[in-house]
């Protein structure tokens, strides 16, 4: 067999067993080292997150916070369903992971007005003006949130968001006006305010609770009906628009207290523990005489809130009018006590450790004050009657057929008490002029 011979051609100048390319293999192990000292690094670095999936693969994984936009959906579909303390309590969370939204901030000072927090919803609305000075939100709330109880402060703080607003307007700050006006007498341009709401928003229910008002004081109860119905349509489980409804169901004009009691019942189905539904019905049965009737109403808003003072006054009525006058007497100093608590932010042993006379009465339920005076009359403890009386006497709701009651009361002690008797009446400090109750207070 033929074989060709092939000579192998060697470089002399190189080793037969040279080593190959250096470079390369030094490349190779450095970047080795790296990453096995990248490892470590890496698990440190990144140790929270590899500490969750571990946790995670295990079933153990903390929840994650959720965003600010979660907690404010969370809000929402609590406030459509009524539950205004929770959509607050979400809304707060919310506000409070961006406390630069003011979207956020906004709807929730709106739910504190709805939960009577208005002191903090002022504030909330003065915070956002500092933030925005153009958005006319901050001052739509704080507008809102002092409407009743400071409406000439009240009007130009909307009047300023009027001027922000332009072309872009907002219902809110014309329902704020038509509040404040209403609050101050000025009828006329209350109606054209809430009028002008309703037109900008016509799906804004609170829009329509700010014209009924003006609406009652000016006597078209027939509108004021249809614009509070309205609003509880357009959101069925929010409370404020019923109870608004059944006080004027209850008006001495209109007179169906039968209407307001179903309206109460509609209130507690939405919310059974709701004190004041309870209260509303104790009172709607007392003030057709049926005191019997009304008195487990108003145990059961005692059950729900053994602090609530005025289902103590009310209890108290109960009591009096049965001439039941030590009981009467028992609910009206729990009444009184309660109030000095909340007036003052102490808690009180005793009746005796608080200074009534320096307190600013104005707040507290008159009936708590008057009655326990015409109560210790008819129980011949006439200096206790006396005291009473005079306190009752420089309350600003002393008008009318209260104060009737009051002067009665203190004519007769003088008449039937013995050291009272000639002696002269007390003569009243003139009462500063008490606007419109709200009617939402009803």
């Amino acid at each position: 067999m033929y074989h060709h011979n092939r000579k192998i051609k060697r470089d002399y100048n190189k080793p037969f067993f040279h080593r190959r390319n250096h470079r390369t293999r030094l490349i190779f192990v450095t970047l080795m080292l790296l990453l096995i000292a990248a490892i470590p690094l890496f698990a440190f670095w990144q140790y929270d997150r590899l500490q969750l999936s571990a946790l995670d693969a295990l079933g153990y994984a903390p929840t994650a916070t959720p965003f600010a936009s979660d907690r404010a959906s969370l809000g929402a579909d609590f406030y459509r369903q009524g539950d205004i303390e929770t959509a607050a309590f979400y809304f707060e969370l919310a506000a409070n992971q961006q406390p630069e939204n003011i979207s956020y901030l906004y709807e929730y000072g709106i739910l504190l007005i709805e939960l009577d927090r208005n002191d903090e919803a002022a504030l909330l609305g003065e915070r956002m003006m500092a933030i925005d000075p153009d958005d006319p939100r901050g001052y739509a709330l704080k507008a809102s949130a002092i409407a009743w109880l400071d409406p000439t402060e009240a009007i130009p703080v909307a009047r300023q968001g009027i001027e922000i607003e332009g072309d872009r307007q907002f219902a809110p700050l014309h329902s704020a006006l038509a509040i404040a006006f209403t609050r101050i007498g000025r009828y006329e341009e209350a109606l054209r305010e809430g009028d002008l709401a309703i037109r900008i928003d016509e799906m804004d229910a609170n829009a329509r609770r700010s014209i009924a008002y003006p609406l009652i004081f000016t006597g078209n109860y027939s509108e004021a009906i249809r614009q509070l119905e309205r609003a509880v349509s357009i959101n069925p489980s929010l409370t404020g628009p019923y109870f608004e409804l059944a006080s004027l169901y209850r008006n001495p004009v209109i007179n169906r207290p039968e209407v307001a009691l179903a309206i109460f019942e509609a209130i507690l189905e939405i919310e059974p523990d709701n004190k004041r539904a309870w209260l509303r019905i104790c009172e709607t049965y007392a003030a057709v005489g049926l005191f019997q009737e009304a008195e487990p109403f108003c145990e059961n808003a005692i059950d729900i809130d053994a602090n609530y003072a005025s289902a103590h006054r009310m209890n108290g009525q109960l009591r009096y009018s049965r001439r039941n006058y030590e009981g009467g007497i028992e609910e009206f100093t729990t009444c009184l006590v309660l109030y000095a608590e909340q007036e003052t932010g102490q808690d009180y042993d005793s009746e005796a450790e608080i200074d009534f006379p320096n307190l600013d009465l104005g707040g507290l339920d008159i009936e708590c004050l008057y009655l326990r005076g015409l109560a210790y009359y008819f129980l011949g403890q006439c200096d206790l009657a006396w005291e009473w009386l005079n306190t009752s006497l420089n309350h600003p709701a002393a008008q009318g057929p209260i104060l009737d009651a009051i002067l009665t009361g203190l004519e007769n002690t003088t008449i039937n008490c013995a050291g009272y008797q000639n002696r002269g009446l007390p003569t009243r400090v003139p009462p500063t002029p008490i606007p419109p109750t709200p009617i939402g207070g009803y």
